[in-house]
């Protein structure tokens, strides 16, 4: 574990605190994408139990970058590297309990410029990972899905539910990701029907804060660097659509709560409801309460972006509540966590190269 960022070390901390995790003593999980935001959290997770809570677990995590890994985690003889393409069938020869399988395209210019490994990738990658827990027969599997399988829903609803499927535009190579993301949850709940696959899917929003990497392109990292470097936080449409954060230590136990307590086959949405606002509202927030209004708010509408599409969701959480879940971190408390984690993180990269 990165030890150099206390924000990250300390909500690693806390969530080795909020449950018994002595459910997960002496097993064994298989952790994809766990170079990523959520994954590396995870990972540290299991890392700071088996040092703090002797839980003996045996962590595998699926990368595509060896050195990347290692300099995330130092070189942890705990964790066992499986390197590789997740569009490749995956090789374990030991026994697995547990699979989180959070790889996937994550970039917004990716989806545009490269639908078709997009889609390749979400569809091909979940497949073999649903091979692989059929194989072992596992305990239990979560999906890392989306906001984005919700299309652009009813604007009459006040509340959208798991089930309140809305419009996307199947013609638009943007939709690649939100698509894809569709047919994987689809295929997950195919497995746990046909195959009774313990497989459940976690729907997360825009999740931000502790372990974002300084070059991240999202909207909300570059928000971040704005506040970081000084500089006007500048918005390329007029900041209209609509939706919640969830903190990342809010959403890995989400994801967790979900693993162990969720119905087969099906989909809980994890957000923070109290952080419902449009990505503007967003940008006033931060330069008013973070940047004391030292910068500015500037629209350049003029630059043609293709992002996510115009959503407005004000999620009901009842499902993920159901079990036992709820969210703690609220928005500005989620980017000042970020962008103090942002900056010891870009210090630290600084200092080694």
């Amino acid at each position: 574990m990165n030890l150099k960022d206390e924000i990250f070390r300390e909500d690693i901390k806390i969530l080795s605190e909020k449950y018994d995790w002595s459910v997960l003593h002496n097993s064994s999980i298989l952790i994809t994408g766990a170079t990523g935001l959520i994954g590396q959290h995870l990972v540290s997770l299991m890392l700071y139990l088996n040092e703090n809570k002797k839980t003996d677990i045996s962590i595998y995590a699926l990368v595509r970058n060896r050195q990347k890994a290692k300099n995330i985690f130092g070189n942890e003889a705990e964790i066992r590297y499986i390197v590789g393409d997740i569009r490749q069938p995956i090789s374990i020869s030991e026994s697995l309990n547990y699979i989180i399988h959070g790889a996937s395209v994550t970039q917004s210019r990716t989806f545009v410029e490269n639908p078709v490994e997009t889609i390749d990738t979400a569809y091909v990658g979940t497949k073999n990972i649903l091979e692989l827990a059929r194989a072992k027969q596992v305990k239990s599997v979560v999906y890392l899905s989306s906001m984005e399988v919700f299309g652009t829903t009813d604007p009459q609803l006040s509340e959208v539910c798991e089930s309140d499927y809305g419009y996307i535009d199947i013609l638009n190579p943007r939709s690649s990701y939100s698509e894809s993301k569709r047919l994987c949850e689809c295929l997950c709940a195919c497995y746990a029907k046909e195959f009774s696959l313990p497989v459940k899917i976690a729907r997360l929003v825009q999740t931000l804060g502790a372990g974002a990497d300084y070059d991240d392109n999202r909207v909300v990292a570059q928000f971040a660097r704005s506040i970081i470097e000084k500089r006007d936080i500048v918005l390329k449409t007029e900041g209209l659509t609509c939706r919640p954060i969830v903190y990342t230590r809010d959403a890995v136990s989400g994801i967790f709560i979900v693993l162990l307590k969720g119905k087969n086959g099906e989909a809980y949405s994890i957000a923070n409801k109290t952080t419902v606002c449009t990505i503007r509202e967003t940008a006033e927030m931060i330069i008013k309460n973070i940047a004391e209004n030292k910068i500015k708010l500037v629209f350049d509408t003029n630059i043609h972006a293709e992002y996510a599409p115009n959503l407005n969701l004000n999620l009901n959480l009842n499902l993920i509540e159901s079990l036992g879940w709820q969210s703690e971190v609220g928005l500005e408390e989620a980017y000042r966590r970020m962008i103090e984690s942002m900056k010891c993180r870009n210090n630290f990269k600084k200092s080694i190269e």
